[in-house]
């Protein structure tokens, strides 16, 4: 419990002189489609000719020259090189057999390089790092997701490390030159009475369509079932469905032998292939095991689509679809624990308030609640919230976004019961944090905004984002948070919906 004694104690907020910010220097290797999956590959064709064409004695010059200009920038230069060949070896002529060196160079002719960060890094969550050891007491190990944004306006994911100490001090661990993108696993099996259970919440969607599958198959079993026409007697509807089921859940490796810092997960389904945004990392507990669960908003340039990405070790990571009629708009944040045998959500279901809801099932989301719409002048424009809640005595501290006039965002909080968190108790009537002069300029003005917070010896480890640009740190002590808090008695804005 708080000390009512300390209510009058003014409650700080540290800043950090810290600052993450984007560097255009940190590239991967992507695989340069030139048309490959489209009916017209001709450009496809005359290139692979092309190189086909040159004489065996002039690859290796070749390749020598390619390696000094690209591979002292790559830790796997020769990896990538050979996964972006097998994507395109299909399209040889038949019967063609070539040398190791030409399909490097091959290789090559369809790879580019990629700049993950050339437009913006920002919107961190932050979790406690897997491996705890080796620290002094009263440190915590924490890993930082970021969002980078690149040519193209597309969203991946990356990661950083650092130890924040008993004082709530950060230090961020030394960034190598390096990034890597992650492997998708192209062998994945996927289950068919896995997505006949999830799936039966879609109204529009023919479950028998999965009539034409066993129990386990796999992405090419469902490629040559197109092939053969297989579908051709289901409804659009239904056939887009399942593609984008198939599309949109898959597993990828990242280097774990690299640092952290080099790991990138770059969108690997069409149904996000415009960016994996803003996600929101909870370090989740159930009977003594602990794996951390993201929840992000995939995007292709046209819809949005919140999804799931799951992993225990930050090397391995398995991104999953969610199901139902509460599975809709941005932001949705999942609780540290299961409250009363169900997982249990907050959101933003509609754009502008702040919802919960609850389900036996992690992937099925059916209804939700709306818990505070915007009361303030600061908050009039929309509600949100900055990340998983966290568990402190007296209740769940849901730190919130707001904004206000000219698009301005500032972040607040808000308490919710810790048996019942529909029920709002205290909410802070101000803003917690607030753009400064330094913090109001760049690429999207006068935003201050987080996707997840921690919590590490009585203080609140706040990471942040500045106006789409960078990203930094605020430290507040959670008691002094809790003792500004106000008791919430805005009965009249909770409703419920279906």
């Amino acid at each position: 419990m708080t000390n009512k004694n300390n209510k009058n104690k003014h409650m700080k907020v540290n800043r950090s002189n810290i600052q993450i910010k984007a560097n255009p220097k940190r590239v991967i290797i992507n695989f340069l489609d030139l048309g490959l999956h489209t009916n017209n590959i001709t450009r496809v064709t005359r290139l692979i000719n092309s190189v086909l064409s040159i004489p065996e004695n002039e690859l290796l010059p070749l390749y020598e020259e390619i390696k000094k200009n690209f591979e002292f920038r790559h830790r796997n230069f020769e990896h990538y090189l050979k996964i972006n060949f097998k994507k395109i070896e299909p399209e040889l002529p038949s019967n063609t057999v070539i040398s190791e060196i030409r399909s490097l160079v091959v290789g090559a002719y369809f790879s580019k390089e990629y700049s993950i960060q050339s437009a913006a890094l920002f919107n961190p969550s932050m979790v406690a790092h897997p491996n705890q050891n080796g620290l002094e007491e009263g440190e915590k190990r924490f890993v930082l997701s970021l969002r980078s944004v690149g040519e193209g306006h597309i969203s991946s994911i990356e990661f950083r490390s650092g130890i924040v100490d008993k004082n709530g001090n950060i230090t961020l661990d030394k960034e190598t030159g390096f990034s890597s993108c992650s492997d998708k696993e192209l062998s994945k099996v996927y289950s068919k009475s896995n997505i006949l259970k999830n799936t039966i919440v879609l109204n529009e969607f023919d479950q028998s369509i999965m009539n034409a599958f066993e129990e386990s198959f796999t992405y090419d079993d469902y490629l040559e079932k197109v092939k053969m026409n297989k579908f051709s007697t289901f409804d659009g509807v239904t056939q887009a469905e399942l593609f984008h089921i198939l599309d949109t859940n898959y597993d990828v490796v990242t280097d774990g032998n690299a640092p952290i810092c080099e790991r990138v997960i770059f969108p690997n389904a069409l149904g996000e292939s415009m960016g994996m945004e803003d996600v929101r990392f909870v370090a989740f507990s159930e009977n003594g095991k602990t794996k951390y669960i993201g929840t992000y908003t995939a995007y292709n340039g046209h819809k949005i689509s919140p999804q799931l990405i799951l992993t225990e070790d930050f090397v391995h990571f398995n991104a999953r679809s969610m199901y139902g009629a509460a599975v809709s708009d941005k932001g949705m944040a999942l609780f540290s624990e299961k409250i009363d045998g169900k997982y249990v959500m907050v959101g933003r279901q509609g754009g502008e308030n702040i919802t919960i809801m609850y389900s036996d099932d992690l992937f099925i989301w059916n209804d939700y609640e709306v818990i505070m719409t915007p009361k303030s002048t600061w908050s009039y424009v929309q509600l949100g919230n900055c990340g998983s809640p966290i568990k402190t005595n007296e209740g769940w501290l849901v730190i919130t976004h707001a904004v206000g006039p000219l698009r301005k965002y500032v972040l607040g909080a808000i308490l919710l019961d810790l048996k019942n968190p529909s029920k709002v108790i205290k909410r802070l009537n101000k803003p917690l944090l607030s753009p400064n002069e330094e913090e109001r300029e760049g690429y999207v003005p006068n935003v201050v905004y987080s996707c997840g917070s921690m919590a590490h010896e009585g203080n609140l480890i706040l990471p942040y984002a500045m106006s789409d640009s960078a990203s930094t740190f605020a430290t507040i002590n959670i008691e002094e948070l809790l003792n500004e808090m106000d008791v919430y008695k805005s009965k009249s804005e909770i409703k419920h919906v279906i």
